[in-house]
């Protein structure tokens, strides 16, 4: 009899450590779909011990949540597992996670239990959709340039019969003539920046923080609606090698969409941070700087969210479209990626660089 109950104490002993080993998320609800028990993968994932939400109900923990309670009761009436690929979670602390799960019946003490098995997948969705996002901001960038290309060389013999035209023509008729070769010449200047930059980056190293106060005063001198800057610096950040004009550039072209659509109480931070396993343009790297430029501006309209760094795709009426597709371009030449994320009230545009390791 002894040894009949050291084999269950043993028994579960190891179930309950091999459940806190696990790398996937467990979570065990009765049949009130009550919380009864969390794994430790499970506590990191929601963020809270088992003692805090030990016996309460599981959708009490969440603002909001996909996740469907009546299916969870026909998993208790039916007895039939069911799988969800995406289900999003906001908890009561604000914060957001999305998770692909897996629910299905076990007994316990001869009672109907569900077991959920779940994994967050927000990481995995957010490299799929940037490496799709690269592979159409490349295709369409290419298109681009092909037809920039195409229209240049007409445009300069236009531009060359024009100025033989107007030679031969009196003085009377030349404004023709002269308006042929004004918006020829205005074409040309638009498709070269279609073209985008044409040299390579001259890498150097530098102290990033130099850049950004360069920017910061080139900004705060054409800064007509009084915008407030604020500097949120990371002294921590080593010297490091990258063009300092390009980065500057880009830098002000993403500064200067912001600034066209904040008020008089407009408010542009500047921020740098060491980050670390960062995963940049399908490449994994240990360490990486991140400079981010927010605002407090009405964000970027949803429709043009994914296409936002294509060429000549704007948010505004006279916008050319231009400015973030450079950008973009000029930290791609730099290894590195260009991210935005925007809703009313706050857009952040964060420029990640890798941070090779120095030798």
């Amino acid at each position: 009899m002894q040894n009949n109950i050291s084999l269950k104490q043993h028994k579960a002993n190891f179930s309950e450590q091999l459940l806190d080993q696990m790398v996937t998320s467990v979570v065990v609800l009765d049949n009130a779909l009550k919380i009864k028990c969390l794994n430790s993968a499970a506590e990191a994932l929601f963020n809270k011990s088992l003692n805090r939400v030990y016996n309460l109900p599981l959708v009490d923990i969440f603002v909001e949540t996909s996740l469907n309670e009546k299916r969870l009761i026909q998993v208790l009436t039916d007895s039939q597992e069911i799988t969800d690929s995406e289900v999003s979670l906001h908890f009561i602390e604000g914060y957001r996670i999305t998770i692909e799960l897996t629910a299905s019946i076990i007994f316990y003490n001869d009672e109907k239990h569900i077991l959920i098995e779940c994994r967050q997948i927000d990481k995995q969705k957010q490299i799929s959709a940037e490496v799709h996002q690269e592979h159409q901001w490349i295709a369409a960038r290419d298109l681009i340039r092909g037809l920039a290309h195409e229209i240049k060389n007409p445009l300069g013999g236009l531009r060359g019969a024009a100025q033989l035209l107007h030679k031969e023509l009196p003085e009377q008729q030349q404004e023709f003539t002269n308006m042929i070769i004004e918006q020829s010449d205005r074409l040309t200047n638009l498709v070269d920046r279609l073209l985008g930059p044409n040299q390579l980056p001259n890498i150097e190293r530098h102290n990033i923080h130099e850049v950004i106060e360069k920017v910061y005063q080139l900004a705060s001198m054409d800064n007509q609606k009084g915008i407030a800057f604020i500097r949120d610096y990371d002294p921590s950040i080593p010297d490091m090698e990258f063009d300092t004009e390009q980065l500057q550039q880009a830098l002000l072209n993403i500064i200067g969409n912001a600034t066209q659509v904040l008020d008089m109480d407009g408010q542009i931070t500047l921020k740098t941070r060491i980050a670390n396993n960062q995963i940049i343009n399908s490449k994994a790297w240990r360490l990486a700087v991140k400079i981010s430029v927010i605002d407090n501006g009405p964000g970027i309209p949803e429709a043009i969210q994914d296409t936002l760094f294509y060429p000549m795709v704007s948010g505004r009426a006279n916008g050319t479209g231009l400015g973030l597709s450079i950008a973009q371009t000029l930290i791609h030449q730099h290894q590195g990626k260009l991210t935005c994320e925007s809703r009313p009230g706050r857009t952040k545009f964060t420029i990640i660089l890798p941070l090779p390791k120095r030798t």
